[in-house]
């Protein structure tokens, strides 16, 4: 079975992502400062993705 053309090279494709991992979402409420340390990760307020 060979490659689809559109699959080759898919290194080159950056595609932007709109769903975070859990801890890019703590990462990214750190720097805003809407997180302090110690507190619960679950229930994380709602979070823009970085461009």
């Amino acid at each position: 079975m060979s490659l689809h053309k559109s699959l080759k090279g898919s290194s080159k494709i950056q595609l932007k992502r709109n769903v975070l991992k859990r801890y890019e979402r703590v990462d990214q409420l750190k720097k805003e400062g809407r997180l302090d340390e110690g507190e619960s990760v679950l229930g994380l307020p709602k979070t823009k993705t970085e461009s």
